[in-house]
């Protein structure tokens, strides 16, 4: 308010000027009515100062405000299964820029319009007139610009992080793209989203350039309407030749915030189509209940008739899943590719939510858990590896705060101490965007040691030796021996035997559905039994062929044999 009544002070000056001073030739009126302007301007050059520091703490304090909130939604969208997840920091950004930008101050400045046009009707009202008209053209421009951009600016968005998206794919596989000849097939998919987005740009801008000029005209050619306007009223003698200037600076300051506004349209409309998106997206269910801190669990497990689809429409990746083991026992999950394995170990360390039934912990559902507390006594090594930026010791303790010793004995447990030691740095290197700088069984053998870390009540390890070689797999089983001894529920998805005899029970997934569970030596009979060949028939499938046929073992050939009868537990 103030500094809108202060924008007054120079259209008044000149009134006093032209209509006081230079009739009376009065050197002090000049004198005191400038050192009064300029105390006023200074005090409007404080408030406008001001007022962009408070918009800028705004725009800060918004971000603060809710960049965790969405963080957290970002992550959660990920599991969720939806494509926009992390775009949405992007949009926070957006609208915390725009807040502080001059088109949230022309959008503040915008209703004040009105007390300029009746300062114009109080000099004479031809001025107000004008001005009223001048106002609903650049409204009308508005109005036209609006719906002339408003769907290509929101597509823009759209295509542009489809596109970014494809690249961050792009880099995330770069061994694979240069490896397999992917990249010039990579580069002309990439390049025809981007070219729409670039033709999308071009039409935004076509647009915003043709109405930025017309309203530039329009405001020029009405500063020299309300000249022209005003000496023509000097001349017929109804106004003061101050009226002139004052009428044209009047005019000018009702029109600036519209023209401002029109300048700024792109980012309201960028503003707005971020706002469209973040509003369902922070405003949707919370992905999991609020929960308080339980008592540490001994480590029983039990799996009660767990369902699990992508899509309601879709077929359902598991069906009655059910099983129970107690604390301490091991499990090892065995199934042909696609029978739903690793969707159950998301699904029993409370990553993902069944669509129905529950896997409890010591009774409690493990969905529904408190996330934080959940690291204290739950331990996962998922199948694809993911390590973050930051030293060795910091990735094993889980990006905690945390004692030497802890990590250390962690590494130990996963027998992968001597391997971080001969490291550049040791437990101190560096790792990286993702763990680069280590091979694949090196990034596993870590990231085994971070699932350990804290010596938790219950591990599930999903494939946690595809990457490793013989080497890796003798740590590996020793870890799980070590954690067994612990006191440690252990739960492996495996293909491969090293691991298998190091469990008390199995349970065999075949197309989402538990075909066998109980004692290994009893599951193991069960898939045994039906490929005793009779006089002259071939000889009996290995164990994870009959893993991949279920109970039903097929005598033609073996099918997906991946765990061989030599190694039979």
């Amino acid at each position: 308010m103030f500094m809108n009544l202060l924008m007054l002070t120079a259209p008044l000056y000149m009134i006093q000027v032209y209509d006081r001073v230079l009739s009376s030739r009065s050197v002090d009126t000049l004198l005191y009515l400038t050192l009064i302007v300029i105390f006023a301007l200074a005090i409007l050059g404080f408030i406008d100062l001001a007022r962009g520091r408070v918009m800028a703490s705004i725009g800060t304090w918004l971000d603060h405000r809710l960049s965790p909130q969405i963080f957290e939604r970002a992550l959660q969208g990920r599991l969720r299964g939806r494509s926009y997840g992390p775009e949405a920091v992007g949009d926070l950004s957006v609208i915390r820029s725009f807040v502080s930008s001059p088109g949230a101050m022309a959008l503040f400045d915008l209703p004040w319009t009105l007390i300029f046009i009746a300062a114009a009707y109080t000099l004479h009202p031809y001025f107000g007139h004008l001005a009223v008209a001048s106002a609903i053209l650049l409204l009308v421009l508005t109005t036209i610009g609006e719906y002339a951009t408003r769907d290509a600016i929101r597509n823009v968005g759209e295509v542009g992080m489809r596109a970014r998206r494809d690249l961050e794919a792009s880099s995330r596989n770069a061994e694979v793209v240069e490896a397999m000849g992917m990249r010039s097939a990579l580069a002309r998919r990439w390049a025809e989203r981007n070219g729409e987005m670039l033709e999308l740009q071009t039409l935004i801008l076509r647009r915003s350039t043709l109405l930025s000029s017309l309203t530039k005209f329009v405001r020029l050619a009405v500063q020299s309407l309300g000249l022209g306007l005003g000496a023509w009223l000097v001349l017929q003698q109804e106004v003061t030749p101050g009226a002139i200037i004052a009428a044209s600076i009047l005019l000018s300051r009702a029109l600036a915030p519209i023209e401002q506004g029109i300048g700024a349209w792109k980012s309201i409309v960028s503003v707005r189509a971020a706002v469209a998106r973040l509003k369902p997206f922070t405003t949707e269910k919370a992905y999991r209940p609020e929960a308080m801190p339980l008592p540490m669990p001994k480590g029983e497990v039990s799996c009660e008739n767990v369902a699990f689809a992508l899509d309601p429409a879709a077929p359902p990746i598991l069906r009655g899943v059910s099983f129970q083991i107690a604390a301490g026992e091991a499990l090892a999950i065995v199934g042909p590719s696609g029978a739903g394995k690793s969707t159950l170990s998301r699904i029993l360390v409370g990553a993902i939510s069944p669509v129905r039934g529950v896997v409890r912990i010591d009774g409690a559902d493990i969905f529904s858990w408190d996330r934080d507390q959940v690291g204290d006594f739950l331990g996962y090594l998922p199948q694809d590896v993911e390590l973050f930026s930051g030293t060795v010791a910091q990735n094993i303790a889980r990006l905690r705060d945390f004692k030497p010793e802890a990590v250390v004995e962690a590494a130990r447990m996963a027998n992968v101490h001597d391997m971080i030691v001969r490291l550049p740095h040791g437990y101190e290197t560096e790792l990286g965007e993702g763990g680069q700088q280590l091979s694949g069984g090196q990034r596993q053998r870590i990231a085994l040691a971070r699932a350990v870390y804290g010596k938790p009540r219950v591990v599930v390890l999903d494939e946690p030796n595809s990457n490793l070689d013989s080497d890796g797999e003798f740590a590996l089983a020793q870890a799980m021996a070590t954690m067994k001894a612990a006191g440690t529920t252990v739960i492996v998805v495996t293909h491969r035997p090293a691991l298998v005899q190091h469990v008390e029970k199995m349970l065999l997934l075949r197309d989402g559905q538990v075909e066998a569970f109980g004692p290994r030596q009893e599951v193991y009979a069960r898939l045994l039994r039906p490929a005793q060949p009779a006089a002259g028939a071939a000889a009996p499938q290995p164990p994870a062929a009959a893993a991949a046929g279920g109970a039903k073992v097929q005598q033609a050939g073996p099918r997906n044999t991946t765990m061989p009868a030599s190694n039979q537990p």
